[in-house]
């Protein structure tokens, strides 16, 4: 069974701190590949910010280039809207049969887990692949036996500093991987 971990977010744009997570547990879990899942609209954010959905999968394709561990993901377009994570569940377990699944998340969302859709059936049927965050509490789940904690090397750098600084026109080189920064230069996304 190839085991495959979920790194679901809005990628809003992708950026380095989002490629140093995925790629640290692509390379150094016993996960064989990381999807980076691009979230049509997560039904706690307002959409209003948002830039369009394959304008963002298309960065996380600049992003991972030809990297062979790494995948971008659209499986959440197609799905009913809101995308609750525990239905794109369900529905790769049906669509990739051959794998397993573990989810990718940060210490602060672990924390609310309990107040996800039927959080239950995820903990019993997933295991959770957790990346300590710095200022975070990981609540009583941190010692459910499905929870695996990883040190993973952290970057201080949110999408909507990004997106300030693409707005007040300050350079947001190396903040971004090159390809996702040569292709934000020439867009208007952002501005």
């Amino acid at each position: 069974m190839k085991k495959v971990g979920l790194f679901f977010g809005s990628f809003n744009p992708v950026h380095v701190g989002h490629m140093i997570i995925a790629n640290f547990m692509a390379t150094q879990t016993d996960l064989k590949q990381v999807w980076m899942v691009v979230s049509p609209q997560n039904p706690l954010k307002s959409k209003a910010s948002l830039a369009s959905d394959y304008d963002r999968l298309h960065l996380v394709q600049l992003a991972i280039g030809d990297n062979p561990n790494l995948l971008a993901s659209n499986i959440e377009f197609k799905l009913p809207q809101p995308s609750y994570t525990i239905d794109t569940l369900t529905y790769l377990k049906e669509k990739f049969p051959e794998r397993t699944f573990a989810l990718i998340m940060g210490g602060d969302n672990l924390a609310t887990l309990h107040k996800w859709k039927n959080y239950e059936l995820i903990l019993r049927d997933y295991e959770i692949y957790v990346y300590q965050r710095p200022n975070y509490a990981l609540g009583d789940l941190s010692e459910h036996p499905k929870v695996k904690i990883f040190e993973a090397p952290q970057m201080h750098i949110s999408a909507s500093y990004i997106r300030n600084c693409i707005k007040e026109g300050h350079s947001i080189e190396y903040l971004v991987p090159d390809s996702v920064f040569e292709s934000l230069e020439k867009s208007q996304l952002y501005r």
